[in-house]
């Protein structure tokens, strides 16, 4: 059985992966959207981000819309691998623990 990803593992980057995971290829979410889905404040999304962007698993996009500073979060071809990945060690467990039955 594989091992899960300790960089995904953690509960709020799994949320960011999977809010992220739902979206099509390429598409992003703003910072402000990630923040109210996930409940997070604004320095610990932020760090949990960075350590997403340091593994390669998400892209970090930063413009001005207007003057207001705006920053999108995507997931990388590496980062979709790896939750993909993720998901299906759970998937593996859940069916070893005869919870699929």
């Amino acid at each position: 059985m594989a091992e899960l990803d300790d960089i995904i593992h953690q509960p709020l980057r799994l949320k960011i992966m999977a809010a992220l995971n739902a979206l099509p290829a390429a598409t992003g979410l703003e910072f402000s959207r990630l923040k109210k889905l996930t409940g997070a404040t604004d320095g610990n999304l932020g760090a949990h981000i960075e350590t997403l962007a340091k593994a390669g698993y998400v892209a970090v996009d930063k413009a001005f819309v207007g003057k207001k500073p705006q920053t999108t979060v995507t997931a990388t071809a590496a980062g979709r691998g790896a939750f993909a990945r993720h998901v299906a060690t759970l998937q593996e467990i859940i069916a070893a623990s005869g919870g699929d039955k």
